[in-house]
């Protein structure tokens, strides 16, 4: 290769082989649990009250300028970029930490429905027993009707044949 020319590293019509560098790869677990913590602490009032002393001690700071602590001028830029900054990775964890409790609900839900098709099917099953209990015990005679029964049987036969009078005891001799 002469002096001067440069060596030439590829191809533009050639697809690049790929670097090595990598994204770290984060555990969705650990990550989301993360995001649902973060999400829970942000809505509690203890957040809102560390908030509030941190913006009034800033304000303090800069408006009074204790000791020559004067970092944030009036118009409070870096405050507002701190603000700015918080909100933009508040958000998404909010949305992660929702969209987990949209998986939990989902498989509650899943499951729920599940239990409740058993629990029909349950339901049916005993109520077509229970009509198959009425319909068998519908056929069964019962204690009253069995008794009207012989009590009328009873006196057919009498009518038919009068009871022999059953002769009196005579003495022996």
């Amino acid at each position: 290769m002469p002096d001067g020319e440069r060596p030439v590293r590829g191809r533009l019509d050639q697809p690049r082989v790929p670097g090595r560098f990598r994204l770290p790869r984060w555990d969705a677990d650990t990550f989301g649990r993360f995001a649902e913590a973060a999400a829970r602490f942000m809505g509690t009032a203890q957040f809102i009250v560390v908030m509030t002393v941190v913006v009034i001690l800033w304000v303090s700071f800069n408006l009074i300028g204790l000791a020559g602590m004067r970092w944030d001028p009036y118009p409070f830029i870096l405050l507002n970029l701190f603000f700015s900054t918080q909100a933009s990775y508040a958000a998404p964890l909010i949305l992660l930490a929702q969209n987990r409790q949209d998986d939990r609900d989902r498989i509650q839900a899943d499951a729920d429905r599940r239990r409740a098709a058993a629990q029909k099917a349950d339901t049916d099953y005993l109520a077509r027993e229970i009509a198959a209990l009425r319909i068998a015990l519908s056929e069964v005679a019962t204690r009253d009707f069995v008794r009207s029964e012989l009590s009328r049987l009873i006196e057919e036969i009498d009518r038919r044949d009068p009871p022999n009078p059953v002769p009196a005891a005579t003495p022996e001799p």
